[in-house]
């Protein structure tokens, strides 16, 4: 855990290194170091939320570092590592194995050096195809050489969940509100965003399964039925909420599309084909509320993940049932689950009203304009009701905390500084208190 939480800033430094050198703005002026690091930040740990238009202020040169960091953070630096040692055939140890496990959040650590050779065939042939798809809208806009650019930009930021965009060719810090009718790019964008947010378990499992859902593991089943029901219920709440606001003057078909991707990026993705900013409160906290759940264990998302809400849920229903084990599809869950479960979301909620208490305490920002900031940071989103310009270093400091935190765990950062405790062969007596 030190290695990763290690790795993770290492790596962010050398980012903003790179960032910060005049070669890498298009005016030759450095940006300052805190808006560099800050930057590096939101790429490495896949989040997407901003301070300069990414198309505007970096050239090339400084697009591809963006775009290395987004494809380092979706895979995690331990399988980007992994790849190399593949590449240059050099052995990859038991200490390295250990390390990979935990970077894709597998169960075993058998089998982790073929998971790790499926996951980078899988993302770079969804990557590939997903890019030639989107170049077929972007050519005709801005010419070969560019289109394909901007086509493999945005298949890699929409498969790692990044939400990093070229869109202020047209507009800046526009997102894909200019593309919120076009059928082709909502579609690919939105497939990347799932697929990529399904998790490296998920996909093995499907490969090895194919369709045949009932030799599925738990995890999996859960993870599919979970991310069905949070796309398909909050769509329907999404539109009839903005029916008359943002998705005012579309036809249904274009509100349809409109509602079903604005819930699907949500879940970690960071782009918006209608304004962020204009939606209504309600629209607005149904957003904040999928931005906590977030996508699943072991892939290119952020959030509390899925299968630690199911957890939740499950656990409460126990209690309330006086149920002692938690029991779902004829199998019964380890008894340390609920405990990280409830930690997990214990130490998100604490950080988050932290945070959001820091930026309001300091700048006179809503509450609601906070949270939204806030959550979108820690679960490594993207959105932003629009006060990511506008923040104070003190502000990018909190921020720049919570998407580090998101990415790589806040348990996982708290673990790794807590250090090993030693299990003692004599426990203390017990005694009773109060709850609730």
């Amino acid at each position: 855990m030190q290695i990763i939480a290690a790795g993770f800033v290492i790596i962010i430094l050398l980012g903003a290194l790179l960032l910060c050198l005049p070669a890498a703005s298009k005016d030759n002026i450095p940006i300052p170091f805190i808006d560099s690091v800050f930057t590096a930040t939101s790429a490495l740990c896949v989040t997407g939320l901003v301070i300069y238009d990414t198309y505007s202020q970096f050239t090339l040169f400084g697009q591809l570092v963006i775009l290395f960091l987004i494809q380092i953070g979706g895979l995690g630096f331990m399988s980007m590592a992994g790849m190399i040692f593949l590449m240059i055939g050099k052995k990859i140890g038991l200490r390295e194995r250990g390390l990979l496990m935990e970077t894709m959040s597998t169960i075993h650590i058998g089998g982790v050096v073929k998971l790790l050779k499926k996951i980078i065939t899988i993302t770079f042939l969804v990557e590939i195809f997903a890019a030639g798809l989107l170049s077929i809208r972007f050519i005709p806009l801005l010419g070969v050489s560019e289109g394909i650019y901007y086509g493999i930009f945005h298949a890699v930021s929409a498969f790692c969940n990044a939400g990093f965009d070229l869109m202020g060719v047209f507009n800046p810090k526009s997102s894909l509100v200019g593309f919120d009718t076009d059928v082709l790019v909502n579609v690919v964008i939105m497939s990347l965003i799932i697929i990529g947010g399904l998790g490296f378990i998920v996909w093995d499992d499907l490969l090895t399964n194919k369709l045949k859902f009932s030799k599925y593991r738990l995890h999996t089943k859960i993870v599919l039925v979970g991310t069905a029901v949070l796309i398909t219920i909050p769509a329907v709440i999404f539109f009839f909420l903005e029916n008359n606001n943002t998705l005012e003057g579309m036809t249904i078909g274009q509100k349809i599309l409109a509602s079903i991707f604005q819930v699907v990026t949500p879940r970690t993705a960071g782009f918006n084909t209608v304004d962020t900013g204009s939606l209504t409160e309600g629209a607005s906290f149904l957003t904040i509320i999928l931005m906590v759940i977030g996508a699943n264990p072991g892939s290119t998302g952020g959030g509390i993940k899925i299968t630690t809400m199911f957890v939740i849920i499950l656990a409460i229903r126990a209690y309330i049932t006086h149920t002692q084990d938690l029991n779902v599809g004829g199998k019964r869950l380890e008894d340390y689950v609920p405990r990280k479960a409830f930690s997990i979301t214990a130490i998100y909620l604490i950080l988050v009203s932290l945070a959001s208490f820091l930026l309001i305490s300091t700048q006179p920002f809503e509450l609601l304009d906070a949270m939204f900031e806030t959550v979108s940071a820690i679960s490594t989103v993207g959105l932003t009701t629009g006060i990511t310009s506008y923040l104070n270093t003190g502000s990018k400091i909190v921020i720049i905390l919570l998407m580090y935190c998101g990415r790589v765990g806040s348990l996982t950062v708290l673990s790794a500084f807590a250090g090993e405790k030693i299990k003692a062969n004599i426990r203390n007596v017990e005694e009773k208190i109060v709850i609730g």
